[in-house]
């Protein structure tokens, strides 16, 4: 017995255009990285660049010269051991790490301010691109109409355009995208125009989805601003960087400074703490050094289109994952092609209005930078490619240093380990086999090494004390931050958690290391904006990192109690790893510092109107359905919505058809009901019944629940 339904009227498959302009194709291809291709011309660097690069290299080879000089003081370099000259250079690489990071900071004294800018912003067209992959549709599409409306606002929307690059695998994501993506373009109707496009084919993750962009549709556009799921742009600062863009015809890359907004969690508001203080002295130096071959983000930055498409196609590199394959941290590598190709890559430190938010746990860190790590780590097979500017391979080496830094540390630490265990159970040999008068003593300086670790930690708090005094020295933070004892007391409050934290956060990234060289895939999971941890999670993340701890601790206080008084700082971190990460994803404990002025941020108190006008559009929006498909087939108007809203389905290749689509069809086919088919379908099974309307109108079809045999 044939049911039919009223709202099961049907829609004819593919008549609608698509959600997407007409095609603009650009040439994009894939770039060789073993031959030096025709570039433009490339100024010489300007006197302040070269002034900060001389401060940079005179501060982290000095550091290291003076540190190194006086660790051999320590012991007697005619009769250093082994393990005592691997201590040396762990040392070294380790000192001359922070040494770089103190120097860069220092380097941004010659930092000049950016230019002010006259050109029309309006006479180009920009696309405001947000690539995402099965995110909450609700934040996505308020931050894109509070950005489209604040640019109303000041006159300056005529020269955007908004287009939603979905990768999303998950169909109910799709669909609630689809129901969202049509409410803000109904919304800016007057004001803007709003593309959406679902891949099919995830190829190359975020890179390949925006390569699919430009190739197919970049031609329309003059320059594209890339922004994250996460990502704001206040409007003054959107139409400065198309500003930018059409002043400087070699221009290719601008890329803003996003600071963290938005936290909530104790752990989330102790990186927006850190960002807000010490981040602009950092991006300063860096853009300082880095002149016109500076780095890319990959997102809140604009991107001159024709220069991307021309220098920026990423190719396949050889050999098995994780080190083969695409390339993950795609955003340095087109920042190199970039500059390779010639033209200039820069940073904006002091146009402001750029934000983002973070992780809101030490987990949910952990998990984001397994990714970053084998992205990173990729960058091994990429440094040494044809034509790139010795910049650039600074910053994919500071890129693969970043977590290699962390296994040479545990390295340092383990030699350390072995020289005390050395000195305790071998008997030193104080008269050699050549005759000697005298005895030769051991030597180990103490009060040097003593003065030698003071000096390290002084290098290593150099950003944040240079930090601290941009705070106290800017109203806008000393306001917001709770005063100069609001800010005194966060950043002594910063210091000691960072510490705690960082020995976890240094077998975290070990691990990551040791599974990359293990040739073990990250995978791609979209990542948490929120919500805690549980004491179970806590426990199974962490548990090994403080059984480490006390079995370290145990065996160091039999063999040396002093050297385990060495080892307290780091080991007190580990042993304190399960409640620490509780701790980091707390929003009760994130309310109780905000409420006596810790880790406090400008933002907190003075809302900027584009972040508040976000949350009320997220605070006014309607939930999307949970159950998309279910959704689709009892609401006609939504139905018809996601198919003209969307793209066709590509056709299958002659002789290989999908086969989810066909058993799709068929357990359509099957079904006595929507909930006997709902319950049958598996996830691939249902994004195919999303993507087709003849399906989508068979699903339709079906009543809510199977009728008895009797009355059929």
């Amino acid at each position: 017995m044939d049911i039919q339904l009223s709202s099961a009227t049907a829609v004819p498959p593919h008549t609608a255009p698509g959600g997407m302009p007409p095609d603009s194709p650009l040439h994009m291809p894939p770039q060789d990285l073993h031959n030096r291709p025709l570039r433009r011309e490339r100024r010489a660097p300007s006197a302040a660049v070269l002034y900060a690069r001389f401060i940079l290299i005179t501060i982290t080879a000095g550091v290291t010269t003076y540190g190194v000089y006086q660790m051999l003081q320590v012991v007697r370099f005619a009769s250093m051991t082994l393990l005592q000259g691997m201590m040396i250079f762990f040392f070294a690489v380790s000192l001359g790490w922070i040494a770089f990071a103190a120097g860069s900071v220092l380097a941004g004294a010659s930092k000049r301010r950016d230019p002010d800018l006259n050109a029309d912003a309006a006479e180009s067209r920009t696309a405001l691109v947000m690539p995402i992959y099965n995110e909450d549709p609700l934040r996505t599409t308020a931050a894109l109409q509070a950005m489209a409306e604040a640019l109303a606002q000041i006159g300056a929307n005529r020269g955007f355009e908004i287009v939603i690059l979905s990768d999303s695998t998950n169909a109910d994501a799709w669909i609630r995208e689809s129901l969202s993506v049509d409410r803000l373009r109904n919304s800016l109707l007057t004001i803007m125009p709003v593309w959406y496009r679902r891949r099919w084919q995830n190829i190359a993750r975020k890179s390949g989805n925006l390569e699919e962009f430009v190739v197919r549709w970049g031609g329309r556009y003059d320059h594209m601003i890339v922004l994250d799921a996460d990502s704001l742009i206040d409007a003054p600062t959107l139409r400065r960087l198309a500003q930018a863009m059409r002043a400087d015809p070699d221009l290719g890359i601008l890329q803003t400074a996003p600071q963290l907004i938005g936290a909530t969690t104790f752990f989330g508001r102790l990186q927006q703490f850190a960002a807000c203080v010490y981040g602009p002295v950092i991006t300063r130096g860096l853009s300082a050094w880095s002149g016109d071959s500076c780095n890319y983000w990959g997102h809140n930055a604009i991107i001159r289109m024709v220069a991307f498409a021309q220098n920026c196609g990423l190719p396949k590199l050889a050999g098995r994952k994780p080190f083969g394959g695409f390339i993950l941290s795609h955003d340095f590598v087109e920042a190199a092609l970039m500059r390779r190709g010639g033209w200039k890559v820069r940073m904006a430190t002091d146009c402001g209005g750029s934000w983002e938010e973070s992780p809101p746990s030490l987990i949910d860190v952990a998990i984001r930078d397994r990714r970053w790590a084998q992205g990173n780590l990729q960058h091994m097979k990429i440094i040494g490619s044809s034509g790139l500017s010795f910049v650039s391979r600074m910053h994919l080496g500071v890129g693969i240093m970043s977590y290699l830094s962390s296994p040479l540390w545990l390295v340092m630490l383990g030699i350390g380990f072995a020289l005390a265990v050395q000195s305790h159970l071998i008997r030193p040999e104080y008269f050699n086999h050549d005759f000697q008068l005298f005895p030769t003593w051991p030597r180990f300086d103490v009060e040097l090494m003593m003065a030698l670790f003071w000096f390290s930690m002084v290098v290593l708090l150099i950003p944040k004390m240079l930090g601290l005094i941009h705070a106290l020295l800017s109203g806008r933070i000393r306001r917001g931050g709770g005063g100069v004892i609001g800010i005194a007391a966060s950043f002594l409050l910063e210091v000691v958690l960072s510490a705690l934290y960082a020995p976890i956060l240094m077998l975290i990234h070990c691990r990551h290391v040791f599974e990359v060289f293990m040739g073990r895939d990250s995978g791609w999971k979209p990542q948490r904006r929120g919500g805690g941890t549980t004491w179970s999670d806590a426990w199974h993340y962490h548990k090994r990192h403080m059984l480490l701890s006390c079995m370290t601790a145990v065996i160091v206080w039999f063999l040396s109690p002093p050297l385990l008084a060495w080892l307290s700082p780091a080991l007190l971190g580990l042993f304190l790893a399960v409640p620490l990460s509780r701790a980091s994803g707390s929003e009760s404990l994130g309310r109780v510092l905000s409420r006596f002025a810790l880790l406090r941020t400008p933002e907190e108190i003075d809302t900027p109107a584009l972040v508040a006008r976000r949350r009320e559009l997220m605070r006014a929006a309607s939930a999307p359905p949970e159950d998309g498909l279910r959704h689709l087939a009892r609401n006609r108007d939504s139905r018809l919505q996601h198919i003209k809203g969307n793209l066709p389905r590509p056709a299958d290749p002659r002789g290989r058809p999908d086969p989810y689509a066909f058993t799709a069809e068929q357990k359509l086919k099957d079904a006595l009901s929507l909930d006997e088919v709902l319950s049958w379908l598996t996830p691939a099974e249902r994004v195919e019944v999303a993507g087709d309307a003849r399906l989508l109108n068979q699903l339709a079809l079906l009543p809510d629940a199977e009728y008895p045999q009797f009355l059929i």
